[in-house]
């Protein structure tokens, strides 16, 4: 296929074109994405579920308007009016289902009556807001800021609107892979090449999930996951591939030959990297929420895309570009002398070297111990942005948990005559807990089938005190209050709901990461034939992640250089990063450890003893997986300049661990183990042997040679 395409690479490109107008064409006729937020089987999705039954506002998306005054009260003269007035038109706006009167009786005025707290609900879902909804919300309530009122606002619709828009992260990653590249390749044609196909790759995966996001349910986050992980994958696989490519010219082989051996080797290693990382993000659908198994699946359809690209449209670029492809100087492409002579000193001392590089690693994970799963609030965002301003002058006014009230959804038996009282009870019981600073009376729906009941803690969402609080509410309080009735009550709202969420994803972690090593080894046994090799490999790759949970505690949960990132105090760890960083750094993790045992492997079929075939493949290949190393962490650690405290975690954390995982474990400890293991190290039980599928990674079956040796007993 490779050299059909770079001998016709006219028609490729014309082919390649024409798909991407098509593509084009059906992303811009899409539907856009609907978030499900769902957790099945959590009583906070309960809560959710009765809400959307008999109180549909209360299930729908949000925002709170603060309004304020410096000197004299907010209530009475000027001031009141602009806000009535801001808030007759934000009643007006569409989807806006109910708007609190501040000055009513029962209304958020600040006991110095300074300040005003307007609680607005849509009827439709958080899913299904826009970017328009919030600037008009936000229009709409700063024209009170004519009569000298400040506004600041909060809240999921709110949220939406300030999603970040221009691609900083991106531009920077791609920028400086066009340094790294050029560095390592002293070419602009290769650099140019890789970083061509590359973006057709990321292109393709995006434009594929604008047109499946609809039908699949995937959520909308899933892009920026997708570009974060396929810009990175997809520089690396079109990295390895023209690196193979320009070694083959080298050598003497002809443009067609070039490629189609750089296809059946270095491609062929493509493959199997990439459907390890495939395997391990969609093995997310087994943690039970489908938030987190769709964007799963989001991201191996733009893993699978960047894969196919550097097998299609890359031997495309090698025809177009094969003039100036040539290496120019013989020590461009010969082995790496350096990583010839850092193999001798590694697997010379293969003990010294493994204990060094597993010491590191412990002590990049030890602070793993502490980590703490939860949802960061709005005191972690920038100190300028209005949300963070709301959520300051909340917290001054009513308390820290002002802004993340638990809402109580009591179910009642309908007609039961003892209802005002049982709730009254309810009442009394919650407010008697530690920790409560206020509840409010229930409210029945309008049906007389349910209540509400909103209680505000007295700690902030994120606090590990207010986590606490909920689990004292549903495992005594509530049950005490309602023991011996036919009244079910579920504590929702937001900061339950995330609460949940975190448990939800922490009970599935085990399974989840079963699932992932299970499917991972099973192909690298397939592709090396080997069976200690897979096993080692997902062991190290453990240590690997736990390194990478360790850096993201110590600089989210403790603050370690979090100033540094735009961080002014401690974030819990946000309960679905765990999980996805396990699965994107457990398959890029084995991305490398297939680029490096490959050409070690290649070497030790080619007649190399297993020392001498560890130090042949790190002088072939470890420059070229130092430096997609570097390239993918630079990627990653770019999205640090992002706003979105999410993108800063998966930046920092995937970042920081592609760098210690290449350094530490590609290029220490995987030399000195394949050392230690010697032949045993391509073993494989006969039977084990005749079950799998034989995939080649060196292309002899494309060639028709076979040089596999004799196996190895155990």
């Amino acid at each position: 296929m490779a050299r059909t395409l770079t001998h016709r690479w006219k028609r490729g490109l014309v082919v390649a074109v024409a798909s991407l107008v098509v593509l084009i064409a059906l992303a811009a006729s899409s539907s856009p994405p609907v978030d499900d937020w769902s957790v099945p089987g959590t009583e906070s999705q309960e809560a959710i579920d009765l809400f959307r039954a008999h109180t549909p506002a209360l299930a729908g998306a949000d925002a709170t308007i603060v309004f304020s005054v410096e000197d004299g009260k907010i209530a009475g003269g000027e001031q009141q009016a602009a806000v009535e007035e801001a808030l007759a038109e934000v009643r007006e706006l569409p989807n806006v289902d109910q708007v609190a009167d501040p000055f009513a009786e029962g209304g958020q005025l600040s006991p110095d009556g300074t300040l005003a707290a307007v609680d607005v609900r849509y009827g439709i879902e958080q899913a299904e807001v826009e970017k328009e909804d919030a600037e008009a919300l936000e229009e709409a309530a700063r024209t009170a800021e004519a009569a000298g009122v400040d506004v600041a606002l909060r809240g999921t619709v709110v949220d939406i609107g300030q999603q970040q828009e221009a691609p900083i992260g991106e531009l920077i990653g791609i920028a400086l892979a066009i340094v790294l590249l050029t560095a390592l390749f002293r070419s602009f044609a290769a650099m140019g090449a890789t970083i061509l196909g590359a973006l057709l790759g990321v292109m393709v995966g995006q434009l594929l999930l604008a047109i499946l996001a609809k039908p699949l349910g995937l959520p909308e986050f899933t892009s920026i996951i997708a570009v974060m992980l396929g810009l990175g994958a997809g520089i690396d696989y079109a990295l390895l591939i023209i690196a193979r490519y320009r070694e083959q010219i080298a050598a003497g082989d002809s443009v067609r030959d070039a490629s189609g051996k750089a296809a059946a080797t270095a491609g062929s290693a493509v493959v199997a990297a990439g459907l390890i990382v495939m395997v391990a993000i969609a093995g997310l659908l087994v943690v039970g929420i489908p938030l987190i198994g769709k964007m799963g699946i989001g991201t191996a359809i733009a893993v699978a895309a960047v894969v196919v690209s550097a097998l299609t449209f890359l031997p495309v670029m090698i025809g177009a570009f094969a003039k100036w492809l040539k290496p120019k100087r013989p020590e461009d492409v010969l082995p790496s002398a350096a990583f010839e002579r850092w193999g001798t000193f590694v697997t010379a001392r293969p003990w010294l070297s493994i204990a060094a590089g597993v010491l590191v690693l412990v002590i990049f994970a030890f602070p793993t111990t502490g980590l703490r799963l939860g949802q960061p609030d709005d005191g972690n965002k920038a100190e300028d942005l209005t949300q963070r301003v709301a959520y300051d002058r909340l917290g001054e006014a009513f308390g820290a948990g002002s802004s993340g009230p638990f809402l109580l959804a009591v179910d009642t038996p309908v007609g039961a005559p003892e209802t005002e009282e049982q709730l009254q009870a309810i009442v009394a019981a919650v407010e008697g807990t530690p920790g409560i600073a206020s509840v409010t009376p229930a409210a029945p729906s309008e049906d007389g089938e349910m209540a509400t009941i909103t209680a505000i803690p007295e700690t902030s969402p994120q606090d590990e005190r207010t986590a606490d609080l909920l689990e004292t509410l549903r495992d005594d309080v509530l049950p005490g209050a309602t023991e011996g009735t036919e009244f079910d009550v579920y504590v929702g709202g937001n900061t339950a709901g995330f609460v949940d969420f975190s448990e939800k994803t922490a009970s599935r972690l085990p399974v989840f990461i079963a699932a992932v090593i299970g499917l991972s080894v099973l192909l690298l046994m397939m592709a090396f034939r080997s069976l200690l090799i897979p096993l080692v490999s997902a062991l190290f790759n453990l240590l690997s992640i736990g390194a990478a949970y360790g850096v993201v505690t110590a600089v989210f949960q403790e603050g370690i250089g979090a100033g540094l990132i735009g961080i002014d105090s401690p974030v819990p760890i946000i309960s679905f990063i765990p999980v996805m960083m396990f699965a994107i750094l457990f398959g890029l993790s084995m991305d490398y450890n297939v680029f490096l045992l490959s050409r070690m492997h290649e070497a030790y079929n080619e007649g190399d003893r297993p020392r001498a075939s560890v130090i042949h493949g790190m002088a072939r290949i470890g420059k070229v997986v130092l430096f997609a190393g570097l390239i993918m962490s630079s990627v990653f650690l770019a999205f640090v300049l992002t706003d979105d405290v999410i993108s800063k975690m998966f930046g920092i954390g995937l970042g920081l661990a592609i760098l210690i995982d290449v350094v530490i474990v590609r290029l220490i400890v995987a030399p000195a183990v394949v050392t230690l293991l010697g032949d045993k190290a391509w073993w494989l039980p006969e039977w084990l042997d005749r079950i799998l599928p034989n995939v080649s990674l060196e292309g002899h079956l494309e060639e028709g040679v076979d040089t596999k040796k004799e196996q190895v007993p155990a």
